[in-house]
């Protein structure tokens, strides 16, 4: 039974929206089937309705009752004992969507793609709060970084929030601080590289940034998830600074984490 995804999200509640296409109806105990590609547990749920015979089909699932975990989850439509996995024309992308997604306060957040062979997956991770890059420059002696606040709760409007940029290197217990501009889930910060090489003048290393915001219980790493490209540290470079002969560039860790590295 060919099964192709022409349109697929997972909306503000959780639920996961498809529409399908389908070379045979899609009848009463049809289900489908995510299965965690690590570990090969599987959750089903029925999704045929009875006496219906479509080639079309619109299918909404509440993904929380599921008790899914942590990784990517492959998706199977299954029907008298045999299963198809699921194709997809739709990558399941779109940078509006994931921002909206994020001004809510989770535990876990759903994502659905398209995988690299046409397929459609579930992509759940922890959704803890931060401070989602969107920017990042050196300018007049300056790191300069613009950005979203993502699963804090705040209210995406015009009011503003009392905040504070730390660079902090874990190896001395140097740091530096500055005061950031945060409104609604907005930021806006930057701290004097001059600065950043006077805290530690004789050591080369990396420094981590995080972002205190009024409102916010913890302070707030520095990263870039809510996007399509995953594996930064491979694939995204930007171009270094030098200040007072030193090399000083930003990088993203494994888990597309941001940080500073300064010296060679």
């Amino acid at each position: 039974m060919g099964v192709v995804v022409t349109d697929a999200e997972v909306t503000l509640a959780d639920v996961l929206a498809l529409r399908l296409t389908i070379d045979d109806p899609l009848e009463d105990g049809a289900e489908l089937v995510l299965r965690h590609r690590a570990s090969g547990v599987e959750r089903d749920v029925r999704v045929g309705t009875p006496g219906a015979r479509a080639r079309e089909a619109t299918l909404a699932v509440s993904l929380a009752p599921l008790g899914l975990t942590e990784g990517r989850w492959d998706a199977y439509l299954r029907r008298d004992g045999s299963r198809t996995r699921i194709r997809s024309v739709d990558p399941g992308f779109s940078l509006d969507h994931l921002d909206a997604y994020a001004l809510c306060r989770r535990t876990l957040a759903y994502r659905t793609y398209r995988t690299r062979n046409g397929y459609l997956a579930l992509k759940i991770s922890e959704a803890e709060p931060v401070a989602e890059v969107r920017a990042v420059w050196f300018r007049e002696g300056r790191f300069e970084v613009t950005g979203l606040l993502a699963y804090t709760g705040l209210e995406d409007d015009d009011s503003r929030h009392e905040a504070v940029l730390a660079l902090d290197r874990r190896q001395t217990a140097a740091r530096v601080s500055s005061t950031a501009t945060v409104q609604g889930v907005r930021f806006h910060a930057a701290v004097s590289l001059v600065d950043v090489l006077a805290a530690d003048p004789d050591a080369s290393g990396t420094w981590e940034p995080s972002l205190q915001v009024e409102g916010v219980p913890t302070p707030l790493r520095l990263g870039s998830r809510l996007d399509d490209v995953d594996g930064k540290r491979r694939r995204l470079h930007y171009p270094s600074a030098t200040v007072d002969g030193v090399p000083v560039r930003p990088c993203y860790t494994a888990d597309d984490e941001l940080r500073i590295e300064v010296g060679a």
